[in-house]
């Protein structure tokens, strides 16, 4: 883990370049920046980001998200999903909070919010 600047341990940052293709699932308990091509799975207990240039052929659960580039896949987040103006998503989402930007393409079905027991959807299966 990397220190932050208050001297406390931050998650670790893991960076998929724009060139980068990977086949096969990834696990991290770090934060995840994507900006290349992944066909797989991705678990992650932080935070990813999905830019741009990003294009995701699998599942994601994660803590949050932020898509920007394409995803083609199921995603599950404990807390929050955003959706940027320049994504494309296709498939379901399950998230305790969702913004989506004017501008994003979104194919699919979500569940959000908290139910009976005042978890949110995605708390059933939590990362």
């Amino acid at each position: 883990m990397a220190k932050s600047y208050n001297g406390t341990e931050s998650p670790s940052i893991n960076l998929i370049g724009k060139e980068t293709h990977i086949s096969g699932d990834i696990n991290s308990n770090g934060n995840i920046r994507i900006d290349g091509t992944v066909k797989g799975n991705i678990k992650c207990t932080e935070r990813i980001v999905i830019g741009n240039s990003a294009k995701i052929e699998g599942d994601i659960l994660c803590k949050n998200c932020e898509i920007s580039g394409y995803l083609k896949g199921n995603i599950k987040t404990e807390e929050t999903f955003c959706l940027k103006e320049t994504s494309n998503m296709e498939g379901n989402i399950i998230t305790g909070k969702l913004n989506i930007e004017p501008g994003a393409i979104f194919s699919g079905s979500c569940k959000m919010g908290k139910n009976d027991n005042g978890k949110t959807e995605s708390q059933k299966g939590k990362v």
